[in-house]
């Protein structure tokens, strides 16, 4: 059964039991949209569901693993708001209520449980078809497709690639600079091959290690930054009394928790005048002279080396960060491989 026409049964078995009633202690009205899509043909429900999009069920599935909309959001690396906004968007696209909003915690209403296991069903089935693809086309030569955070795929992803490039290993890549849940996604989906990303213990990535195996490429640091004054020292002084301007990162952002967790151990008195989730954006603020600004080491050396951005803290305001390549397991296209067993042999590691 074609996925879309999975999605359709289930919507209308959901319907059907939701106008027939839930059980006890669940909503126990039937909303609007929902008595509308009563009455739609089947080819009407199916083109509604065009605009469901994939990342929508697993952020489904998750919330109904959760029950709870920040634990969710945080799983999913959104903020809550967003995740919000996309269960929603779910919703409105199924014409369903899935979610009862009035227990804490939440719970999933007689449609949602009804369309849980089609919404796991059909994204472990999608991520089989696209890794099949891919394996597929792994025999046919393809380049390998990698997703990097930012930060990474600027200031680290070049010099890896010539240095494996210098030692023998020429294969042909494919960079996505995005975001880390998004990598993650597409990790787990089967839309890229590997994912290069910075490890942070306390969030582990919500990933399983056995599926979703690591590697250790090196160490950098988060340092803060600013501008310089004429004589070469920092705008700004971390140590004063006075209140100093941050440029943070913003809700959700990977690197911002790290960041925030120091900013409250060291109880920094700071304004928040600028946020963004891209470190490097962070950086073009320092640079402007607007304040202070953790980003990682790889990514501000050519400012340090010319004097543009001093560092404006000692050791104890530095935040350590690991680089690890990620892939997946089930997937085992041939370049991957090549490449995995070089990155975990002794001289690689040494």
């Amino acid at each position: 059964m074609r996925f879309f026409d999975r999605i359709c049964c289930a919507v209308r078995a959901c319907i059907r039991t939701s106008s027939t009633g839930v059980p006890s202690g669940r909503c126990k009205s039937v909303p609007l949209g929902m008595r509308n899509c009563l009455s739609k043909p089947s080819s009407i429900v199916r083109e509604d569901l065009m605009n469901l999009e994939s990342k929508w069920l697993e952020d489904f599935s998750a919330l109904a693993a959760t029950r709870s909309f920040s634990q969710a959001a945080e799983r999913r690396f959104v903020t809550q708001p967003a995740f919000s906004r996309r269960i929603r968007s779910l919703e409105s696209a199924l014409g369903l209520t899935l979610v009862n909003r009035s227990r804490t915690p939440i719970e999933l209403t007689a449609a949602g449980q009804l369309f849980l296991v089609t919404a796991r069903t059909v994204v472990e089935q999608l991520g089989e078809v696209v890794r099949h693809l891919h394996h597929l086309e792994g025999g046919q030569g393809e380049v390998m497709q990698v997703a990097a955070a930012h930060s990474l795929a600027l200031g680290f992803f070049p010099r890896w690639i010539a240095q494996l490039r210098n030692e023998g290993l020429n294969i042909a890549t494919r960079l996505v600079a995005t975001n880390v849940g998004d990598a993650v996604h597409a990790l787990r989906e089967g839309g890229c091959d590997l994912m290069l990303a910075f490890y942070d213990p306390d969030a582990a990535l919500q990933m399983d290690a056995e599926i979703f195996p690591s590697l250790h490429l090196g160490h950098t640091e988060m340092l803060p930054v600013c501008a310089a004054d004429a004589e070469g020292l920092p705008l700004f002084d971390m140590e004063g009394e006075g209140s100093v301007p941050l440029l943070a990162y913003s809700a959700g952002a990977f690197l911002g928790r790290s960041v925030n967790l120091l900013l409250r151990q060291r109880n920094l008195r700071f304004t928040t005048v600028y946020e963004t989730a891209m470190a490097d954006s962070l950086k073009s603020m320092a640079l402007e002279g607007l304040g202070i600004a953790w980003v990682p080491q790889l990514s501000v050396r050519a400012e340090l080396a010319r004097g543009e951005l001093v560092v404006c803290g000692g050791p104890q305001w530095h935040v350590p960060l690991e680089i690890r390549l990620y892939r997946c397991a089930l997937v085992r296209k041939a370049n991957v491989r090549l490449l995995w067993r070089k990155l975990e042999s002794p001289a690689a590691a040494g």
